[in-house]
């Protein structure tokens, strides 16, 4: 998922959100009042609560329930009950949702005294907002210990975990959120891989660029034999650092904790750093292009469509899926391929990161909530298999079937319209759109759930993920002074990087980098590291990890 620049957005009113936060207590609407069970409305009358049997399919109410649910995001689809989705939803629970839209702006009106909704959904983990959610948010172990105890049947106990705030409750529940479990089951694909056209990869006898040495090699027999194409490309930089940061750091196994379990700067690996010199030595050869610095998004996607590079160090092969399919249509046998690409020079395995246990869409019911029975039932509905599969893949026997395989089967029109039609499958289905609470995990059930092009890379990357829980939410409270020199550190990182590639010989290479560690002395660095390793340390006890 490519949620980046939303949460870089988001992040712009933290300072804001904090203020409001202190200055209203969460607003008359959030309240600060109690929120034990013995003060939910009561559901006498309607159904008599079972652990065994979703709450939904046992609430007698007959009026359908009318519930407003603010989403933090502009580009979300407000509509509901038109689609096959979410008219499904809307009988199965006999509910009404009306969505309602905005940004932080819009956010901070209902901590501010505005009418709170009744369901909410945020997208930034860190925000004052989410640790501060006992305040204004119902406990969802309350609810569903006094409404719907199928709940914890479908909800992930170490994603419970991790949510829970100092009381000891946990208020909400993301989608996307995987566990160890979910690493362990196999059904997370890869999204990382070092791919080679695969007629350049033939026509060089396949060799290896696992070393250092070898990569140098190979990119200048691709400059010598192709030079209609860029040797090697990678993710657009943009703000950040691609595929050449953190990203490359998993592709080699630098450690993720320090040997005490404290925060290790992996951005000094001397692992890493070789590789980096590595680059810078391509880079020197004439083999990087310069452009690969500048490109956006948008240039990158057209040179993966077209075939322009030999080779790609390529993060998020999911959201690159489309363009590397068109060139592998039009281009049989000279479709991208997976191979092993750098390695570790001190013998480290691999540990890719996917998606992790914070996950992105984080939802949650009010303390206005005019229904919390019938919300804690949509939570429980959307988190269990039969909402999980309406998400996905719509109803069985009107837009999916199960092969004798026991896989999931788009219908020939479902999947016609899907691939032919994309606005009209978005407006009429919505499948895979309508995702609170979706998972990675259903993706497996399907063949049809990702692209042909990007299979094969996938296989590849079976049995080198690796979780990288320890690192998830340990940067330095928003509006802090160490909070403020991460970000120029970071920022002085990513420009350090590239500089770092684009050297013009060793000694700039290495001046760079000397700027770079003096920058950290200077930017309270030793203060960034003991927040970040208590902060690993809390994250530990949390999963349980000694």
């Amino acid at each position: 998922m490519n949620n980046a620049s939303e949460k870089k957005r988001l992040k712009l009113c933290a300072a804001l959100l904090a203020a409001v936060l202190m200055v209203t207590g969460c607003g008359s609407s959030g309240g600060s009042n109690s929120s034990k069970t013995e003060d939910l409305i009561s559901i006498e009358g309607r159904y008599t609560p079972d652990p065994e049997t979703p709450a939904w399919t046992l609430d007698k109410k007959e009026e359908a329930t009318d519930l407003t649910w603010y989403v933090n995001a502009d580009w979300w689809n407000t509509d509901f009950g038109k689609d096959i989705v979410t008219k499904k939803i809307k009988e199965d629970l006999n509910i009404n949702i009306k969505f309602i839209t905005g940004d932080d702006t819009k956010l901070n009106t209902f901590f501010a005294g505005g009418e709170m909704p009744d369901l909410l959904t945020i997208f930034d983990s860190n925000s004052p907002v989410v640790q501060k959610a006992a305040t204004w948010a119902l406990p969802l172990n309350d609810l569903a210990e006094k409404y719907d105890p199928y709940f914890n049947k479908v909800a992930a106990k170490d994603t419970m975990n991790w949510f829970q705030l100092s009381d000891g409750k946990t208020y909400g529940y993301p989608n996307y959120s995987n566990t160890q479990a979910d690493y362990d089951s196999g059904n997370i694909p890869a999204k990382t891989a070092f791919v080679i056209r695969k007629d350049v990869y033939e026509a060089l006898g396949k060799p290896s660029v696992g070393t250092p040495e070898e990569f140098k090699s190979v990119m200048g027999q691709i400059k010598s034999q192709f030079p209609e194409m860029i040797p090697f490309g990678f993710n657009s930089i943009g703000e950040g650092s691609g595929s050449l940061g953190d990203v490359l750091q998993d592709f080699i196994g630098v450690p993720l904790e320090d040997e005490n379990g404290g925060f290790y700067n992996r951005n000094l690996n001397e692992d890493y750093l070789t590789w980096l010199k590595t680059l810078n030595a391509v880079y020197r050869n004439g083999d990087i292009s310069d452009d690969s610095f500048a490109d956006d998004g948008t240039a990158f996607e057209e040179k993966v469509k077209s075939g322009k590079y030999a080779t790609i160090f390529l993060d998020g092969t999911p959201q690159q899926g489309g363009n590397l399919q068109i060139f592998m249509s039009g281009n049989p046998g000279k479709e991208y391929i997976a191979i092993d690409g750098p390695e570790s020079t001190v013998g480290n395995q691999p540990t890719l990161n996917q998606s992790g246990i914070t996950g992105w869409m984080i939802s949650y019911i009010t303390k206005k909530c005019k229904d919390p029975a019938k919300a804690i039932q949509v939570f429980t509905y959307l988190l269990s298999e039969e909402g999980q599969m309406l998400m996905n893949y719509g109803i069985e026997g009107e837009t999916y079937k199960l092969n004798d395989n026991g896989k999931v089967e788009l219908l020939p029109d479902v999947k016609d319209l899907q691939l032919n039609n994309a606005d009209k499958f978005k407006k009429d289905y919505r499948m895979g759109e309508f995702m609170f609470f979706g998972h990675d995990r259903h993706k497996a059930l399907s063949d049809d759930a990702f692209p042909e092009s990007i299979k094969q890379m996938q296989e590849w990357g079976k049995g080198k993920l690796k979780p990288h829980f320890i690192l998830e939410n340990i940067n330095p409270n928003q509006g802090t002074p160490e909070a403020r020199a991460l970000t120029a550190i970071n920022t002085n990182w990513n420009t350090s990087l590239v500089s770092m590639i684009r050297a013009k010989s060793d000694a700039e290479f290495d001046s760079t980098l000397a700027a770079y560690k003096s920058f950290l002395d200077d930017n309270s660095w030793d203060k960034i590291v003991e927040v970040r390793s208590e902060k690993m340390k809390a994250n530990k006890e949390k999963l349980g990890i000694k």
